[in-house]
């Protein structure tokens, strides 16, 4: 029970160096101070970036999807990228640097749990990611942030801004005290994912390590108090932020993500059953798949329809039994680690997507979903609202019979939902442009700089 209670927690959670050397020095000696970059940084001139990202698998949750299109779009601009990350790794353009700094990673290999290695006697902190996983926690954000700080000493790297993809660990306070700009970006606070986690969680021994295993919490709470430039993906991100970890109103701005139109596009393919789509990036509480299996459980008595999940449930988890329960197992078909390619097709022969999620920093799926040209029903959980706008159909998060009413009427109007499929379309290639998500960037950076400049002077 306990691993599978780690299994879950983690999907939930968010996630040799092949850096450009030429932006650092190989030095052992420690960096008291930041760089130095003159006032014409302030006034366009490209910028040397750092991207920090502590676990980036570009095909499970934002954060990847976020490093892999943030990082492209900078250099399209003609900045220079590096990112440094943790396991999993980003999939980056050639153009990106990449700067590999693996941990233990143990909660990714839980069979490593009950196995001491001697090396640990010789690495505190490896030592402390096998203790900390052992015994419930999670150690990545923190111990990615002392990786950092030791690259950061060692190599001096000369970049012009540092920018922190939600580790938001005590490492940054550390580069912020020795000088260097630091942006930090926010998808969501965590404490969402905790609290509903424990509002499903089966006895006080499971809610117990939930509790342990979101510790890490503290610390986040504490570096977003003390950051004067963050950033969230949305407005109601922000508002999360504000509320959960105390941060200060005018130290957030709110940059949308993008959505990338040329690859998400419509693809006509024709099918002989109605067909229902959603995205599974995690089987977690959250994500709210248990009502769409519920709502389609009830679409079913009136239209022989098909579900679509690009994922998959856990094996024996809550999910796979309700499937069960509700004797829908011949009309839900999964599909998991498939190209984008792969989705897009699946998309293109799917009459709406349902993103059933209780809360979302911003909503990927929906956007991804919209710029297929499919329309999509969706939650008011977190940021969706801002997403779909007025292109799609918005219900209760948590109501099964909302989301039910709101499939079975869209798959009974072909011409409502041709309707909804343009402007969905339409809305995201207008408002959802990483370029443009790239430039608002851009400016806090500047911004940070000129405030450590200031600071300095």
């Amino acid at each position: 029970m306990v691993s599978d209670t780690f299994r879950r927690l983690l999907r939930g959670s968010v996630a040799t160096s092949s850096a450009s050397a030429g932006r650092s020095t190989a030095t052992g000696s420690t960096a008291e101070t930041g760089p130095s970059p003159d006032s014409a940084r302030l006034e366009g001139e490209p910028l040397d970036i750092c991207l920090l990202s502590y676990r980036s698998n570009p095909y499970s949750g934002g954060q990847g999807v976020y490093v892999k299109y943030l990082s492209r779009a900078l250099t399209d601009l003609g900045h220079s990228v590096d990112v440094i990350s943790g396991k999993p790794y980003p999939e980056l353009d050639d153009g990106v640097g990449l700067v590999k700094l693996p941990g233990e990673n143990v909660v990714d290999e839980l069979d490593r749990l009950g196995q001491f290695e001697p090396a640990y006697l010789r690495d505190p902190l490896a030592m402390y990611e096998w203790l900390s996983a052992l015994t419930g926690g999670f150690p990545d954000p923190y111990a990615f942030g002392r990786r950092v700080v030791d690259y950061f000493e060692k190599r001096q790297p000369e970049y012009d801004v540092i920018h922190d993809n939600q580790s938001l660990c005590y490492g940054l306070q550390t580069l912020r005290e020795r000088g260097h700009p630091v942006v930090a970006t926010v998808h969501h606070p965590i404490t969402v994912d905790r609290d509903v986690a424990l509002a499903a969680a089966d006895g006080w021994g499971e809610r117990l390590l939930i509790r342990r295993w979101y510790r890490f919490l503290r610390m986040q709470r504490e570096v977003v108090r003390d950051l004067p430039h963050v950033l969230t993906v949305s407005e109601a991100a922000k508002r999360r932020t504000v509320a959960d970890f105390g941060a200060d109103p005018d130290a957030l701005r709110v940059v949308h993500n993008g959505i990338d139109t040329d690859l998400f596009e419509p693809v006509d393919r024709e099918y002989d059953r109605p067909r229902v789509m959603t995205t599974v990036s995690a089987d977690v509480p959250l994500k709210g798949a248990r009502y769409l299996l519920e709502a389609f459980a009830e679409v079913r008595e009136a239209v022989d329809a098909e579900l679509v999940v690009v994922g998959e449930f856990d094996e024996g988890g809550d999910c796979d039994r309700l499937v069960s329960k509700l004797g829908i197992e011949d009309a839900v078909e999964t599909h998991s680690k498939i190209s984008y390619d792969r989705m897009i097709e699946l998309y293109g022969t799917a009459d709406v997507a349902v993103v059933p999620s209780l809360y979302e920093g911003f909503g990927l799926p929906a956007g991804e979903a919209m710029a297929c040209g499919v329309p999509v029903v969706a939650t008011t959980g977190g940021a969706l609202p801002e997403v779909v706008g007025d292109a799609g159909v918005l219900v209760a998060p948590g109501d099964a019979g909302e989301m039910a009413d709101a499939i079975r009427e869209l798959l009974a109007d072909d011409a409502r939902r041709d309707r909804l499929g343009e402007r969905a379309r339409e809305r995201i290639v207008e408002e959802f442009d990483w370029e443009r998500a790239a430039r608002e960037t851009v400016r806090t950076y500047r911004t940070a700089i000129e405030t450590r400049q200031t600071r300095e002077a």
